[in-house]
């Protein structure tokens, strides 16, 4: 037993050890990944682009956008994620999100958060699940990760200011046009939230950026209803070859 460890805490740890998300290998004294596990996963750095935050495979200078968001701005003002998603993360949201691997929950939250730039006081809040799927699931993944963030950061977290009215079909395997019809006015925020909503700034959390069209829909919807601004949150992000 360490020197500085009391003996609860050491029983604890013998009893439920702490394992790394991807591969479940023992960790010795901190969540996240094991040291086979952590090169695997392509950390999201800069240089990205300023607006959407879609990674540059070369160096380019600070504050330059990509060519979609130049030719079309997104409703929001910024979108963010933690890492690439790819053949070796992807298990690390499939995981958290159909399979009840909540103790994840923590670790990617402090990521997310970690990856925020210069916003202050916003309102946090996950894309919404329509009741139905979340009654099958029982929980929105996208809120958990808000929920943490927001206790994280001292912040306000309200997963009921955007709703989602109608089920949709999984997006899975919808092109970007596709996707975008697919999630087009499907997204309200309740009348009697709307005062809430006013001239706020908004933290707006799921768990993967794929093609931006469910995140330029949500954002839409809540700059309709008054926001002041959007700013997006991801733990994963679709590059595109």
């Amino acid at each position: 037993m360490l020197a500085n460890t009391s003996p609860f805490k050491w029983l604890i740890d013998f009893l439920i050890p702490i394992r790394c998300v991807k591969c479940g290998a023992i960790l010795e004294d901190k969540e996240g990944l094991c040291p086979s596990c952590w090169p695997l996963i392509t950390f999201t750095a800069k240089p990205y682009c300023q607006c959407c935050g879609l990674p540059f495979d070369f160096d380019i200078e600070e504050g330059a956008m990509c060519g979609a968001c130049q030719q079309e701005r997104p409703s929001f003002k910024t979108a963010r994620s933690v890492f690439t998603y790819t053949g070796e993360s992807k298990d690390l949201i499939l995981k958290f999100k159909h399979t009840d691997h909540l103790s994840s929950a923590p670790i990617f939250a402090e990521w997310m958060a970690n990856n925020l730039e210069n916003i202050e006081n916003p309102l946090c809040v996950p894309v919404p699940l329509h009741w139905t799927r979340l009654f099958m699931r029982t929980y929105n993944q996208a809120g958990l990760l808000a929920q943490r963030i927001a206790r994280q950061k001292g912040w306000t977290y309200d997963p009921s200011l955007l709703m989602r009215k109608h089920r949709t079909p999984s997006q899975g395997h919808l092109s970007k046009k596709d996707r975008v019809k697919n999630v087009e006015r499907v997204f309200c925020v309740p009348e009697k939230k709307k005062r809430d909503l006013a001239g706020k700034t908004i933290l707006l959390i799921d768990d993967v950026y794929t093609t931006g069209a469910t995140l330029e829909a949500c954002s839409k919807t809540l700059l309709k209803a008054g926001a002041h601004e959007v700013h997006a949150l991801t733990l994963g992000r679709v590059k595109k070859s």
